[in-house]
């Protein structure tokens, strides 16, 4: 998964700029963002603060690792089960 250019903290302050009433268009254009990413990060990480940013990050790669993880454990006992059969056992 590609990483963002945007530390947590920066997309917090392009989020309380537009909530202190300043509009999504110029905020955007300042930091060089499309209005569709300023909304998908305000959909996803709207209310949060740095911190519930940063530990939703490890939660992801976490679960990624994880994924993978399952595949490696599936794949090698596929293969097991195969052998298995061919061999008569």
């Amino acid at each position: 998964m590609k990483r963002s250019k945007f530390s947590e903290r920066q997309v917090l302050g392009i989020l309380k700029a537009v909530e202190t009433g300043r509009r999504v268009a110029e905020v955007c254009r300042e930091n060089g963002i499309s209005e569709s990413t300023y909304f998908n990060w305000k959909s996803k990480y709207g209310g949060m603060t740095a911190a519930e940013i940063k530990r939703l990050r490890e939660l992801e790669e976490e679960n990624a690792k994880l994924k993978r993880m399952y595949a490696d454990v599936s794949l090698e006992v596929r293969a097991l089960k195969d052998l298995i059969e061919k061999k008569g056992w």
